[in-house]
């Protein structure tokens, strides 16, 4: 991997954190209904991005990387009183 590669990865990776509040904020009346079905992605995302990395498969990996931490930060949003029971 060179390192433009590298910088990318890692940038690309950095804005799932903006995505991950951005979508909190954008569907907040569903985060505490959601609030199972975020734990559940957060079980399979975190399976399979450890089952293709260690089976070779990185750029797949990366991909459940970014889906588990937006996951993880609407998850954590969801239990944010002020965010999620305000309605649109």
């Amino acid at each position: 991997m060179n390192s433009i590669q590298s910088i990318l990865t890692a940038l690309i990776i950095v804005l799932a954190v903006p995505t991950g509040y951005m979508l909190a904020y954008l569907c907040r009346d569903e985060l505490v209904l959601g609030r199972k079905w975020f734990r559940y992605l957060l079980i399979l995302s975190f399976v399979l991005l450890a089952g293709f990395f260690f089976f070779g498969f990185y750029e797949i990996s990366l991909t459940f990387l970014f889906i588990f931490i937006v996951v993880i930060v609407s998850y954590i949003k969801s239990r944010d009183k002020k965010l999620a029971n305000k309605r649109i």
